[in-house]
């Protein structure tokens, strides 16, 4: 058994707070340290929990948090600029729905249903170091790992696990040389829709399905229900990418005029979506990237998990939904393994899955930023694609079932790197 009593969780996204409440089933304490002084309550557009993600939310005891404040989304509708329809997607037999969710609706239930179960987080830790060290026998002291934080605070405990997103500062930590995001040639917008926000007489209303447009110059996405309220994306093809910060600096009304033109040559109505939007809804995600592999996830009592890990493009519709598949599946690891066979095993058991869904969701972005060219073949080969594919070509990865009771056993996968204590460089 594992001898792990104590855990540090650093980032308070998604996959933080699930790891906490999944590390409390497995009989480990854990502390969730958020580098923002608050909640991101009212910051975020759309994501999706596939079926997989509602499983292992089930599996670590928070089946039915998300399904309040989802949408159920049995079926996706692809069409191009010209409407025509090119394919569609239903829910897998014998699967939920997926649920599509808002992301600050999804922080807040994934935080209270963390305080529920009795995990602290804490707000305004923004990690710089990370301090190891190994038990002395002789001296009858044990090991652990100690984090430094910028407000000068220390947290220690026996591991600490890098929930910090793309942009992880535990990664960098642990491995200075880590590959850094890469850009997949999209910048995401997005906004939410009111009720009476748009005319249903102008835009039929969606139901339980979700629209994809394949649009001359952007793709877009959108929902829309019998009131008018819903809500829309879309990927704007840029040759070079802008932070979040940057995109948001050329204002809601300018980059709304610029999507107005990317879709204005496009016979479905996405641009009446568009011109009904509040500005004070729309939102502005900047370039939208990946990591296609991260060579190191864990070193001596370090270890990643969600997209600290394993980054996939918004496009791979599961995102979120991996982030709670690794935190669940790294509590089962720590409950019936020592921490650097749990680790190795953890590893061994996630990163094929999460590379190939990362690899599937390039060619989606493939498809989203196709050329003239391109859009022609793709318009005429996704039509006999769709209706050839074997339906588990696609609904594998929703497939994905995670056994809580079942015992854990050591698997072959790459070992863990020696103790070592790291520092930021801005510390």
């Amino acid at each position: 058994m594992s001898r792990i009593r104590s855990a540090i969780v650093i980032g308070g996204g998604i996959a933080g707070p699930v790891a906490a409440v999944a590390l409390g089933k497995a009989g480990i304490e854990a502390t969730v340290y958020e580098a923002y002084q608050t909640t991101a309550d009212g910051v975020g557009g759309t994501l999706g929990i596939a079926p997989n993600g509602l499983d292992a939310l089930a599996a670590a005891g928070l089946g039915g948090i998300v399904e309040p404040v989802g949408t159920p989304i049995t079926t996706m509708v692809m069409r191009n600029g010209k409407g025509r329809r090119l394919a569609s997607l239903g829910s897998p037999a014998g699967l939920p729905s997926q649920l599509l969710v808002w992301r600050p609706e999804l922080y807040r239930a994934l935080h209270d249903a963390a305080a529920h179960h009795g995990a602290r987080v804490e707000y305004g830790k923004r990690l710089v170091a990370i301090e190891q060290r190994d038990a002395d026998p002789d001296a009858d002291t044990a090991g652990g790992v100690t984090a430094v934080f910028a407000d000068g605070s220390r947290a220690s405990a026996d591991i600490l696990i890098g929930a910090d997103g793309i942009r992880s500062a535990v990664r960098s930590l642990i491995d200075p040389a880590a590959p850094s995001p890469r850009y997949v040639g999209l910048l995401g917008f997005g906004a939410r829709l009111s009720a009476g926000s748009v005319d249903p007489g102008r835009i039929d209303p969606t139901g339980s399905e979700m629209h994809f447009v394949f649009g001359k110059r952007a793709f877009f996405g959108y929902v829309l229900a019998a009131d008018g309220s819903g809500g829309w994306f879309a990927n704007l093809p840029r040759a070079t990418s802008m932070t979040a910060s940057e995109a948001r600096a050329v204002g809601a009304d300018e980059w709304l005029r610029v999507l107005r033109e990317a879709f204005a040559d496009d016979r479905l109505r996405t641009v009446d979506l568009i011109n009904r939007t509040d500005p004070a809804e729309f939102i502005t995600v900047g370039g939208m990237e990946d990591i296609p592999t991260v060579p190191t996830w864990h070193r001596g009592r370090v270890v990643l998990i969600g997209d600290a890990a394993h980054a996939t493009s918004p496009s791979s519709g599961q995102g979120a939904s991996l982030a709670i598949e690794s935190a669940v599946q790294l509590a089962r690891c720590l409950r019936d393994l020592p921490y650097p066979e749990a680790f190795a095993t953890y590893e061994g058991m996630r990163r094929d899955r999460v590379e190939r869904i990362i690899k599937m969701a390039q060619r989606t972005n493939s498809d989203k930023a196709a050329g003239p060219v391109a859009r022609v073949l793709r318009d005429l080969m996704m039509p006999i694609a769709m209706r050839l594919m074997n339906p588990e070509s696609f609904s594998w990865p929703m497939r994905h079932h995670i056994d809580w009771s079942a015992p854990v056993t050591p698997a072959g996968a790459p070992g863990a790197a020696p103790l070592v204590s790291v520092a930021s460089s801005s510390a």
